[in-house]
C-alpha cells in the first residue's frame, strides 16, 4: 500500500475510502479524456468517496502526459506510470497493490466499458456479494477473432474451475478489497481473479453490463492469446486443486509410471519365458528401466514439492484456511 495522498483542489482524500476504480492504459490517449470525464461524472453522483488510478502500461503515445494533465487538476485521480509495457495484469496488480478504497472496480481505457454500469456493479455488492463480473451480453467485437474464442475459453474455464461466469474476459468487475488484496497474479491470471475469490469464500454475482465499440486505435490481443489463456488455466487448476498437497500430483503420475514400468517388465519376461523371445528383441526392458527411473524422479519431486509448500506457509504465518468473521472471539 502506498501513502495516502494529501487532497487538494477537488477535495481531500486520505486513509482509506470507500471505492477504487482502476484503468489500465496502453496506447488510449484519444480515449482517456472522454472516459476520465464520464466516470468523475458518474462516481461523483454516487455519493460515496472514490479514487480513480490509471496505470500506464508502458504507452508510446502522450497518454501518460494527458492523465497527468487531468489529475493535476484533481487529486482524485491518480496516475502510475510503469516503465515498460509488462501486461494488463502486471497494470492491474500495480493499481490494487496502491488503491485505498474498500471496493475495488477495474475496467479497460479503451472506452468499450462503461463507467455509467458501475452504480450497478456497487448496488448489487450492496445485497450481499463480494464479486460482481459484469457480462458484455451484447459485445461489440469480431466474431470469429474474438467472441468465438472468448464462448470456447468462458465455458472451459467454467467446467474446469466450477466457477460459472458467461464472461471471464470482461474486465469490468467489482471486489471486496479483502478478497483480492492478497492475491498475486503473473501472465494473464487476471481473468481469474474470481476464481481465486471464489476460493476464499466470496460470493459472486454476475450481471450484464454495456459494450460499446471501439472507436480509435486497434486492440492489443489476437487469437495467440487463447493458448495463454489455457495454459493459465492449468496452472490456476492446479494451484486449486493441489497447492496444499502437490504429493497427490506428482505420486500419482510417479505411482502410474512405476505400474507401467513393473507391467512391461513383467510382459518381457513373459515373453521371454514363454514365447521366447529374447529381452534384446523387445524394447520393454529399456520402457521399463526408463518408466521407473522417472516414477522415482516423480516422487522425490512430491516431496521437494511438500517441503517448499510448508515452508512457505510456515515462514509467513500462513494458515491453510480463510476466516470469514469472528464472534465472542477477541
Amino acid at each position: 500500500m502506498s501513502r495516502p495522498d494529501e487532497g487538494n483542489g477537488a477535495g481531500t482524500l486520505s486513509g482509506e475510502i470507500d471505492l477504487t476504480v482502476v484503468v489500465p492504459v496502453h496506447d488510449e490517449s484519444e480515449t482517456i479524456e472522454r472516459l476520465c470525464r464520464t466516470a468523475l461524472d458518474t462516481l461523483e453522483r454516487g455519493g460515496r468517496t472514490f479514487e480513480i488510478i490509471f496505470v500506464d502500461d508502458g504507452s508510446r503515445d502522450d497518454s501518460a502526459a494527458r492523465i497527468a494533465r487531468i489529475a493535476e487538476g484533481d487529486r482524485r485521480v491518480r496516475l502510475i506510470e510503469l516503465r515498460r509495457n509488462f501486461g494488463q495484469t502486471a497494470a492491474l496488480m500495480a493499481g490494487f497493490d496502491h488503491a485505498r478504497g474498500k471496493i475495488l472496480v477495474p475496467m479497460d481505457g479503451d472506452g468499450q466499458n462503461d463507467p455509467a454500469d458501475i452504480p450497478a456493479l456497487l448496488a448489487k455488492l450492496d445485497e450481499g456479494y463480494d464479486v460482481v463480473s459484469g457480462w458484455r451480453v451484447d459485445r461489440q467485437d469480431g466474431e470469429w477473432s474474438r467472441r468465438l474464442p472468448s464462448r470456447v475459453a468462458n465455458r472451459l474455464i467454467s467446467w474446469a474451475t466450477g466457477v460459472h461466469l458467461n464472461d471471464y474476459g470482461c474486465t469490468l468487475k467489482a471486489y471486496r478489497r479483502e478478497f483480492v488484496e492478497n492475491i498475486r497474479l503473473y501472465g494473464e491470471m487476471h481473468r481469474f481473479i474470481p476464481v481465486y475469490a471464489q476460493r476464499e469464500g466470496a460470493r459472486i454475482a454476475e450481471m450484464a453490463v454495456q459494450h460499446h465499440p471501439r472507436l480509435h486505435g486497434a486492440s492489443k490481443y489476437g487469437l495467440e492469446r487463447t493458448a495463454k489463456v489455457l495454459l493459465d488455466l492449468l496452472v490456476v487448476m492446479f494451484l486449486g486443486r493441489y497447492a496444499a498437497k502437490p504429493i497427490y500430483v506428482f505420486g500419482g503420475f510417479g505411482l502410474g509410471s512405476l505400474a507401467i514400468s513393473l507391467a512391461s517388465g513383467v510382459y518381457a519376461l513373459y515373453l521371454k519365458a514363454f514365447a521366447g523371445l529374447s529381452l534384446i528383441q523387445t524394447p520393454l526392458p529399456l520402457l521399463s528401466i526408463l518408466m521407473f527411473a522417472i516414477g522415482v524422479i516423480f516422487l522425490l519431486s512430491g516431496l521437494l514439492a511438500e517441503m517448499i509448500v510448508r515452508t512457505y506457509h510456515e515462514s509467513q504465518n500462513k494458515p491453510p484456511y480463510s476466516v470469514r468473521r469472528k464472534i465472542n472471539m477477541e
